[in-house]
């Protein structure tokens, strides 16, 4: 099994952030002066958040905040750490559950993120396992929460070295990234094979995908990247910081799985037209639309998240109207031409690029969300006017979702008929559209977690049209 490579370039100063406060409201103790232990308290915090009480929080949130002050090796190496622990988390609590004589510490989230975080690296990055047991003990000593139990964690991470190998072994390709209830419902959902190549999928994890604005093929060659039938560009692994990459300061392209950058596309929006985009934010979608010339309006609930999306307008040198607010609220009594609603979702299908997805839903997320979507598609009906086209998609694995949500909706919206997605519309991959003429794409699409090519995103997408 290839394991996946980390920097270990150490900080400049040698230090890295404080520990948390303390949960007895005491403050924790200042960190040792000891080259890449900053990064390892960054990570081990960032996992402990997550999978503690504060499960609403990404990933990249979470790391944002607990790597403050780590130079930008040191902050990398805390992703890498933090995401291999999320990416085989199911791998690393059977193998810590049956190696400690007690069972997994569920109740203690700082000593379980210690030990996972320590068992990720020696598990599945290129980090030497003396560094990855010997600093695990220094931040367990570190901290008055766990400085009882360095002797607990150095024998539990030296016997997980030890027995790397059985325990690579005996992994599942779907179990080792997702918990037991998200497994079985890909099983159900996909049938057993489809749900291990998707589990493969999300092991090998995602590559970057970037939209250009015109000349596409002129870009990958001057990127060195792949151009996929769908027309999007794929970078090479060793691309290096996007920003510093040709053609980023310019405005000719933005970064953009794949798949997402398929809804737009299809609906096909026209110069001069009137389009919506609900949920607009981060952005990718609504550059996609107003670069076709259409007038887009951008709605959003978040003002942080549109401001990402103004900055990437001027960037790319496209305008929007961005309006913050709420998209159940949002009133056009002119109407539309054109409406994508990327609506709200599980995002399970984003697990092989967050792999902390699969950690902190529930069914309950899918079922609180799938009321939302239906709200969602039924106010974008009233903002059509006839003749008028609709894009729904979720970039969720989920039929609650996808499919489903979208023959409940024609069932009680007779005034709307399905326009089924062509091959052609999709560079030809005719394995990504369902009978019903509706786009789904898969992780393990694409060549994803059997070639370089590395697969798409799961997104569902549904083109409807209001009958004149």
């Amino acid at each position: 099994m290839t394991r996946q490579v980390a920097s270990r370039q150490t900080p400049r100063n040698g230090r890295g952030p404080r520990p948390p406060a303390a949960q007895d409201g005491a403050p924790a103790e200042a960190l040792p002066e000891v080259a890449g232990l900053g990064a390892r308290a960054a990570a081990q915090r960032a996992v402990a958040e997550l999978i503690g009480q504060n499960r609403a929080l990404a990933l990249e949130d979470a790391l944002a905040q607990a790597s403050r002050g780590l130079d930008p090796a040191e902050a990398a190496l805390a992703r890498a750490i933090a995401t291999a622990t999320f990416r085989r988390f199911g791998l690393i609590r059977t193998a810590l559950g049956s190696r400690l004589d007690h069972g997994l510490p569920d109740d203690q989230p700082l000593l379980l993120a210690l030990l996972a975080t320590g068992a990720a690296q020696i598990l599945d990055l290129a980090v030497p396992d003396h560094a990855a047991v010997d600093l695990a003990v220094r931040l367990a000593k570190a901290d008055r929460r766990t400085q009882h139990l360095g002797g607990l964690v150095n024998a539990v991470l030296r016997r997980v070295a030890r027995e790397r190998d059985a325990i690579l072994a005996a992994g599942d390709p779907l179990g080792d990234g997702a918990p037991d209830w998200l497994a079985a419902r890909w099983r159900e959902t996909y049938g057993p094979e489809r749900a291990e190549a998707i589990g493969r999928a999300h092991l090998a994890g995602a590559t970057v995908d970037i939209t250009v604005k015109a000349e596409a093929q002129a870009w990958a060659e001057r990127l060195g990247a792949a151009l996929l039938q769908t027309g999007s560009l794929r970078l090479p692994p060793d691309s290096g910081p996007i920003t510093a990459l040709d053609g980023f300061d310019a405005g000719a392209w933005w970064v953009q799985d794949a798949a997402a950058a398929l809804p737009a596309k299809l609906l096909g929006a026209q110069a001069g037209e009137q389009v919506a985009d609900l949920c607009a934010a981060p952005g990718g979608k609504t550059a996609q639309l107003a670069a076709a010339g259409a007038a887009v309006t951008a709605v959003d609930r978040s003002a942080p998240r549109l401001e990402r999306l103004r900055r990437n307008l001027e960037r790319l040198g496209l305008t929007a109207e961005v309006v913050v607010g709420d998209a159940l609220a949002l009133d056009r009594p002119e109407g539309f031409d054109a409406v994508l609603l990327d609506a709200p979702c599980s995002a399970t299908g984003t697990v092989r690029r967050h792999p902390d997805v699969a950690w902190t839903k529930s069914p309950e997320d899918i079922a609180r969300l799938g009321l939302l979507q239906a709200r969602l598609l039924d106010r974008a009906a009233t903002l059509l006017r006839p003749g008028g086209r609709l894009v729904y998609c979720t970039c969720s694995l989920e039929p609650e979702e996808g499919e489903a949500q979208v023959a409940a909706f024609l069932a009680r919206n007779a005034a709307f008929a399905r326009v089924p997605v062509a091959p052609e519309e999709v560079g030809g991959l005719a394995e990504l559209i369902d009978p019903n003429g509706d786009l789904r794409t898969l992780p393990c699409h694409l060549g994803g977690g059997t070639d370089a090519r590395g697969g798409l995103d799961g997104f569902f997408v549904s083109r409807l049209v209001r009958r004149s």
